[in-house]
């Protein structure tokens, strides 16, 4: 009968949970800095201690078994409270040490968070950070992560939202002078469905909507597309507008310097909707020293833009 309790150490505990995040040993291996038979042999080690199956490995994926998922569930947190601890201990007030892993949008990877960042790393030159880019509302915690940033998405109730970046945003139309001088200007977003349209798509598969508004009314058109494109690739889909390829309808900030030069012109302006800028968002049960200095740089950015000179 196996010894639950003997030889069950938090590093073996750690690589467990390392492998359940990353979906396999050696990007598992690769973000702990160890070799995959060294994360292998924990594992095994790890089984044989608590005598049951953890992981269910085959050779396109590593996913845990049912005692693996309830074991993975509830140490998240417990191992999530006990790194803060350790970051609170080895930090000062004047100087924070550790890792920051943030699960984020790619919406806010163009423009907003990287200025963030920079100066987030200039002030704490002892932190190290992890971005996870994706598009699907997360579990932070499920998924190893300190915070994540999204748009208006409905949030757990243990959960804090901080803005971050702009208080709102617009969705643009938009598309190239070559384009528009060969067809006709549409003057309502109805028009759109006679026209060639450059569409995004998110990884969950789901086109990305075409939602417009005006005059308190609005309404959602349905393009098939002429072109579809992943949102990782908007820039892609942006440079193809730019060049004459359809119209594009995404954030206007991610337009805007193309409508500057005169590369894109706007469509259908007086359609754009407003929405409410992008959100912070952590637990309030426990919050990691580089954590709260994030917070505390993006609540001082915050409050320095909405100064009135």
């Amino acid at each position: 009968m196996a010894n639950n309790d003997e030889g069950v150490n938090l590093d073996g505990l750690s690589v467990f949970l390392a492998v359940c995040e990353a979906g396999g040993f050696r990007a598992a291996a690769k973000r702990l800095g160890l070799s995959p038979s060294t994360v292998s042999e924990r594992i095994v080690s790890l089984e044989a201690r608590l005598g049951a199956p953890l992981l269910i490995r085959t050779t396109r994926s590593v996913v845990p078994t049912e005692v693996g998922r309830v074991l993975a569930d509830r140490l998240l947190p417990v191992l999530g409270e006990a790194r803060a601890a350790l970051q609170d201990a080895t930090s000062s007030h004047d100087r924070v040490r550790g890792l920051l892993r943030l699960n984020v949008t790619g919406a806010v990877m163009v423009d907003i968070l990287p200025p963030l960042l920079d100066r987030f790393l200039l002030a704490n030159p002892e932190v190290r950070v992890e971005l996870v880019v994706e598009d699907r509302l997360v579990d932070i915690a499920t998924v190893g992560c300190d915070a994540g940033i999204r748009y208006g998405e409905h949030l757990a109730q243990d959960m804090i939202a901080v803005p971050i970046g702009p208080p709102s945003q617009r969705v643009a139309a938009a598309a190239a002078p070559a384009y528009l001088e060969a067809r006709d200007t549409p003057r309502h977003p109805n028009d759109l469905l006679l026209h060639d349209c450059i569409r995004l798509r998110f990884s969950s598969g789901t086109l990305v909507a075409w939602t417009f508004e005006k005059d308190g009314v609005a309404m959602t058109v349905d393009p098939p597309g002429r072109l579809i494109i992943g949102v990782d690739a908007a820039a892609a889909a942006i440079d193809l507008a730019c060049r004459g390829r359809g119209i594009i309808v995404t954030f206007e900030n991610w337009l805007q310097p193309f409508l500057s030069t005169g590369a894109l012109r706007p469509v259908l302006s007086d359609w754009w909707p407003e929405f409410e800028g992008p959100q912070l968002y952590f637990s309030n049960r426990f919050m990691p020293a580089p954590l709260r200095a994030f917070v505390n740089l993006v609540k001082n950015e915050t409050a320095r833009s909405t100064i009135v000179p």
